[in-house]
């Protein structure tokens, strides 16, 4: 018999700590989305670093949470919140995620590996896909632009992936831009939480 939570365990524990509008698919990780009702401050006095949104960035992905269906590779589901400076979390922040294929292909014609979410009310989120591959001269890498309303500048930047051997060559790399990574059924589950500037 498994240690696991039951879905059923896991929605009223959801529900019980507010995350009644996060909607799970019945095989997405349980320890995907257990937040806190609130986000952990310490150390979010600064805004995550800004970096280059690279070549392949194409406007207007569709609204998805979930590329599973994408391609091949490993599961990762990747949570946090949305927050100010002052550690406020943003309702309603846009968060529009791409990255590379498991052979390290972006698709620049369609919408493979790409799209957008809204943070829920207390700022969470909650995104999932497959675990991007590699290509010539970069290390493994998510991109994403977040951005708290329609008038104000989107923070673009790319997590990275802790523990990769590219990290220490990629000229990009960053390491306060690591996920916070640990293993789950299939593959990995993330947090990072974004603090932007404005």
């Amino acid at each position: 018999m498994s240690d696991a939570p039951s879905r059923r365990d896991l929605l009223a524990r959801l529900s019980a700590a507010g995350f009644a509008s996060l909607t799970l698919p019945a095989d997405a990780f349980a320890q995907s989305v257990e937040l806190p009702a609130t986000p952990a401050c310490e150390g979010h006095s600064t805004a995550t670093p800004r970096q280059t949104e690279g070549p392949f960035f194409t406007p207007s992905s569709p609204q998805r949470a979930d590329l599973r269906a994408d391609g091949e590779g490993a599961l990762l589901v990747l949570s946090g919140f949305v927050l100010t400076r002052q550690c406020r979390p943003i309702p309603g922040a846009l968060l529009d995620f791409w990255h590379a294929d498991a052979g390290g292909q972006y698709d620049n014609r369609g919408f493979r590996f790409r799209g957008h979410l809204f943070a829920d009310q207390q700022g969470r989120y909650q995104f999932i896909t497959r675990a991007p591959g590699l290509y010539t001269g970069r290390t493994r890498h998510l991109h994403v632009k977040v951005r708290a309303g329609t008038q104000s500048p989107a923070l673009t930047t790319q997590l990275y992936f802790p523990d990769e051997p590219g990290n220490r060559r990629d000229g990009l790399f960053d390491q306060k831009l690591l996920m916070s990574l640990r293993p789950g059924e299939g593959g990995q589950l993330g947090r990072f939480d974004f603090v932007l500037a404005a």
